[in-house]
């Protein structure tokens, strides 16, 4: 097969080589502990099943969707909004139902980058960024993401010749895979810069709502001038534990995501409605839904944190998403330290390095296991 130019240069998703990794071990019977994917374990709460069941018998639903997503799903994104982030949205032009979040990232930049643009990339950071770029035809600049600036870019780094030419700014916090939050007033300095430079911000918020100790973290859109210079997404799959379902939106700029939405006319027919329904049932009753699965969380972030200092690892709680980033010591390449944990020991966790430079000499964990399997993963890390 004689594939594109643009396949052939992409590198494999790095998930889906992990997959194949962990199919190997698993065909050789080895007892595997898997703490590298951000898939939830816990299941979608009773009542969203229980509405999605229902929902699937009525006729209304066997026919292709509104492009732009029901106004009943619409709605209750609003009305979560302004409970949660005291935020107001039009429901029919600030809000637009996606297939996931993952797939209107993508598609965000048909939209708004030319061949030859540059898009503002964090990294280390979620793939997808880089990558949709590239097939948009963009050049993907680098933001670093240091320990030492708490996992932030700095803006001031950015020369203004880049910054004319960026079209989109990526920014994702509570962010993946450092697990860092938003400092106060980042947003308002992300601002002023996209306003400085034309620039389109686009945030990935699918953390928002798993933190702990009570730190709620914001939204980009209660930034006074957010909308004018950016978009939000969210999904409902690490909210709810529903990453199965394949239901997200983005908020804010009604421009922008009229161009999105005209992308999407023209590649999706958009998600089932008996899906949408249910999330609609979910964001209307995300404050009863959601709290013990943040305690789950919660309770194994501070278990499996506690056991991998006590084991001698340095490792800090995360404030926020269920992540944890381990530094390793400067002896030791991350994807020689994950290759031999995942082979000795069946615990198969993250290099840095899969989220681009800056993550080398980290490994992300995941809280995506109960809390017998956490502990025992860190009893077969200490035998190596």
């Amino acid at each position: 097969m004689i594939y594109s130019k643009r396949i052939q240069q992409l590198p494999p998703y790095p998930f889906a080589d992990l997959d194949k990794k962990k199919a190997e071990l698993k065909a050789q019977g080895k007892d595997l502990i898997n703490l590298s994917i951000g898939d939830p374990d816990l299941p979608t709460p009773e009542p969203i099943v229980k509405c999605k069941q229902a929902a699937v018998a009525k006729a209304r639903h066997h026919q292709y969707p509104p492009y732009e997503g029901t106004l009943e799903f619409k709605e209750a994104a609003a009305r979560w909004y302004q409970r949660r982030f005291n935020v107001r949205l039009d429901p029919a032009s600030e809000v637009l139902a996606l297939i996931g979040s993952k797939e209107g990232i993508a598609n965000v930049h048909y939209a708004l980058v030319d061949p030859g643009d540059i898009v503002l990339v964090p990294t280390p950071g979620y793939p997808v960024y880089d990558v949709a770029a590239k097939f948009a035809g963009g050049i993907p600049f680098n933001m670093p993401l240091g320990k030492n600036k708490n996992f932030l870019p700095d803006f001031s780094l950015i020369q203004d010749k880049i910054g004319r030419k960026a079209k989109i700014m990526h920014l994702n916090y509570p962010n993946n895979p450092t697990a860092a939050p938003a400092s106060d007033g980042f947003f308002n300095d992300a601002v002023h810069f996209a306003k400085q430079h034309n620039i389109m911000i686009c945030h990935d918020a699918a953390y928002t709502e798993i933190y702990f100790d009570n730190r709620k973290p914001k939204s980009f859109l209660q930034t006074p001038g957010a909308k004018e210079v950016g978009i939000e997404f969210h999904s409902l799959s690490k909210t709810f534990n529903m990453t199965g379902w394949r239901i997200g939106f983005a908020v804010g700029n009604a421009e922008v995501l009229k161009g999105l939405a005209k992308i999407k006319t023209n590649v999706d027919s958009g998600q089932f409605t008996a899906v949408q329904e249910a999330a609609a049932f979910a964001l209307d009753h995300a404050e009863e839904l959601t709290p013990a699965i943040r305690a789950t969380y919660q309770k194994r972030r501070d278990i499996f944190v506690e056991a991998l200092n006590k084991a001698g690892f340095k490792v800090e709680a995360p404030k926020a998403t269920f992540y944890v980033w381990m530094e390793l010591s400067p002896e030791k390449t991350d994807v020689q330290f994950a290759d031999h944990l995942m082979r000795q020991t069946g615990v198969i966790v993250t290099p840095g390095s899969a989220f681009g430079e800056g993550g080398e000499n980290f490994i992300r964990f995941t809280l995506t296991a109960p809390e017998a399997r956490l502990k025992e993963a860190v009893g077969r890390m200490q035998q190596l």
